[in-house]
């Protein structure tokens, strides 16, 4: 595991010179203290539209993880074939703003192109964590079924009994990410409380967007006690009556752009001949240079997220510490956990400017928190001796080489989750991979856009290959909370 590390940061260390870490704002500890004035003093919205823009967020996040994780224990049924691997890698290697962006040229602005922007990344990783859960269950059972009974019987009287306290502790957590998810569909135009963030602090009204901000952080920080289990089925009532998942489809639009728009030009003319010159001007100014600079964004960010993950446990543990700092750390953790990436970074952007710092900064932040909330509770179960001792001592000697099995198989999870993250980023203005999708969508290029959401995909699965690999050959345990 030592080397493992070790070539993780040699590689973030070999992309230090292709990494953009400028600062361009002409004055960002002013705009750093009018947001603190702002957070420390806000501005009450309207009531109703900021209870609206809250029930837009969880109607979105709860009908789209439960139409995923439907979908998603569909597919984990069969994960053992490599063809439904494959199927449940290509729908979750494409971000949910991707899907959002697909289905709004489809469905346009509309309540169904959010729910299914949720629903099908998240149902490729539920297939992936519900068929690994059932992978890794006791086989004794099902080795003492007699021969003959179906897919289902297994499903019902077998996997689910033995892996439903996982399955559902992980479907909570998943609530938890689609809260987030759903915010950032705001960002888009879609009603929820990342459309009125983004409006509120691009524009610097601080003050405003500070309630909307406590809104998001307030409701997935009460997720433990106001999600129940028998309340589940009344919340999504709720939510399908409040946002029905309805959208008017223009069929002849449909067929036009799966027959037309995202055919590769030269092939709508007919001409084959061109179809290489086309795609290799695509990928020389496009998908090679946003490729690599997803790679480097996300290898740096991995690093940045591991050292912060290693210096953050130990502060929630009341192995270190004392009551105050563990709480002050516990809240700062929670803090960073609940906001989304994209938020972190757009927030980071118009402090700092443009560039790769913001994005890194909020990659490190978000990762490095959930990383760092996870190890910690793992270190308050562990057993030391009498003897044991204590400070740097305790932590390097006993602590650390105890949990660093745990810390990279949570790493390499939250790897997979980076280079999706890093290349939607883009949409920032960073040249990341999703900066030349978002174009081509807002230039109608939709042929453009497919090529490189496929570019996308496809380093998406690769990487969700290579961790599942190396985690299978450094024998460390599915971490399914943290993906």
């Amino acid at each position: 595991m030592g080397r493992t590390s070790l070539l993780f940061v040699a590689l973030a260390l070999l992309c230090l010179p292709w990494a953009d870490f400028s600062i361009t704002a002409v004055d960002p500890w002013f705009e750093l203290s009018r947001l603190g004035a702002g957070l420390l003093l806000p501005a009450w919205p309207d009531t109703e539209v900021l209870l609206a823009a809250l029930a837009n967020t969880l109607s979105f996040a709860l009908q789209g993880v439960a139409l995923g994780a439907v979908l998603g224990l569909g597919l984990a049924c069969g994960y053992r074939s490599a063809g439904v691997r494959r199927l449940a890698a290509g729908l979750r290697a494409v971000h949910e703003l991707f899907w959002a962006l697909l289905f709004m040229q489809l469905l346009g602005l509309s309540a169904l192109a959010g729910v299914l922007a949720i629903a099908l990344p998240y149902a490729g990783t539920f297939a992936k964590i519900y068929g690994e859960l059932f992978e890794e269950a006791d086989p004794a059972p099902e080795q003492a079924l007699a021969a003959g009974f179906g897919r289902l019987t297994r499903l019902v009287y077998l996997q689910l009994p033995l892996c439903w306290r996982q399955m559902a502790t992980y479907t909570g957590y998943r609530l938890e990410c689609g809260i987030r998810s759903s915010a950032v569909l705001g960002f888009i135009g879609l009603p929820t409380l990342g459309y009125h963030l983004e409006s509120l602090l691009r524009q610097g009204y601080y003050d405003e967007a500070a309630a909307f901000f406590y809104a998001l952080v307030l409701i997935i920080a009460t997720l433990r006690w106001w999600l129940r289990s028998r309340l589940v089925p009344l919340y999504l009532l709720a939510a399908i009556i409040w946002l029905p998942p309805v959208a008017s489809l223009n069929w002849s639009l449909m067929a036009r752009f799966f027959t037309e728009d995202i055919i590769p030009a030269p092939l709508r003319a007919g001409d084959w001949a061109g179809l290489w010159p086309w795609w290799a001007q695509l990928w020389q100014q496009q998908a090679g240079p946003g490729l690599a600079n997803t790679l480097v964004l996300a290898l740096v960010s991995l690093v940045l997220t591991g050292m912060l993950a290693l210096v953050w446990f130990p502060a929630i543990s009341r192995r270190f510490g004392n009551a105050v700092s563990r709480h002050a750390s516990h809240g700062w953790l929670v803090l960073m956990r609940s906001l989304p990436e994209y938020l972190l970074a757009f927030v980071g952007m118009l402090l700092l400017g443009p560039g790769m710092l913001p994005a890194m900064l909020a990659l490190g932040l978000h990762n490095g928190a959930i990383i760092a909330h996870l190890l910690g509770h793992h270190l308050n179960t562990l057993s030391l001796r009498e003897d044991a001792p204590g400070g740097l001592n305790l932590y390097f000697f006993e602590v650390l080489p105890r949990l660093y099995r745990a810390f990279m198989a949570y790493s390499l999870y939250r790897f997979e989750n980076l280079i999706r993250e890093t290349a939607i980023l883009g949409m920032l203005g960073i040249p990341t991979l999703g900066f030349f999708i978002d174009s081509a969508f807002s230039e109608f290029r939709f042929d453009r856009a497919m090529a490189l959401l496929l570019v996308c995909a496809g380093l998406n699965i690769l990487v969700d290959v290579a961790a599942r690999r190396l985690r299978q050959r450094l024998h460390l345990g599915n971490r399914a909370e943290v993906l």
